[in-house]
């Protein structure tokens, strides 16, 4: 466990777990972006972040609710990689990504990012976001740490690619929920929302009391 609670308060991944002031102005700077086939990233090359605002719609597609791009997640993400990410952090989330993406390019037969769509992403998102044993959780957990504490020390280190794409796929699909989820208009409108807190209850059932919606805040 502390090995588990020193990587956690390392940062790893995305580091997004609090919602500080910072964040949340970068998520408001982006509700006025265009959409993202004319979107040109601050901090990715332009098929990366293409290739990112694909996955985050596979993952939050439009329903009756927008989907991840409609509520700018992928310029959240950008914006939060290119402003607050630390760089070994950053380094670490790209070089996970490429071992994604590659294997995005691989499987579809493709050579360019601009090129793939969503049915190319869905099998590669399938794959790595699937429900891995406790035995494997165990040994991916390892692998990372092992792979932080070798580069935080300033030696070599190498990780295994299906570990970085496991890594990545799961990373991504946390922040891009969490970042949808903080949006103003998914916090107002999808979630209940109760700006001033009234009674508590804490054991009343959600369908209920909100009709079944989380709370916003």
């Amino acid at each position: 466990m502390e090995r588990r609670s020193a990587l956690k308060n390392m940062g790893m991944a995305f580091g997004y777990a609090v919602a500080t002031p910072t964040l949340l102005s970068l998520l408001n700077s982006c509700k006025d972006k265009p959409a993202f086939a004319e979107w040109t990233p601050s901090f990715l090359d332009k098929e990366k972040g293409y290739a990112l605002a694909q996955t985050v719609d596979v993952i939050l597609p439009k329903t009756d609710t927008p989907s991840a791009t409609e509520m700018n997640v992928h310029t959240f993400i950008d914006a939060y990689l290119d402003e607050v990410m630390p760089l070994e952090q950053r380094e670490f989330v790209m070089m996970k990504m490429d071992a994604f993406y590659d294997k995005v390019l691989a499987d579809s037969g493709k050579t360019s990012l601009m090129d793939i769509e969503a049915a190319d992403i869905e099998p590669a998102l399938q794959t790595y976001l699937k429900k891995r044993s406790d035995e494997e959780e165990k040994l991916h957990f390892e692998a990372i740490m092992n792979y932080m504490e070798a580069i935080k020390e300033g030696g070599a280190a190498t990780l295994d690619e299906e570990i970085s794409r496991f890594s990545f796929a799961t990373e991504l699909r946390d922040l891009a929920t969490w970042a949808y989820k903080s949006s103003e208009y998914i916090g107002e409108e999808v979630l209940a929302y109760l700006p001033v807190p009234g009674e508590y209850i804490g054991c009343g059932d959600l369908q209920t009391l909100t009709g079944g919606k989380a709370w916003s805040i």
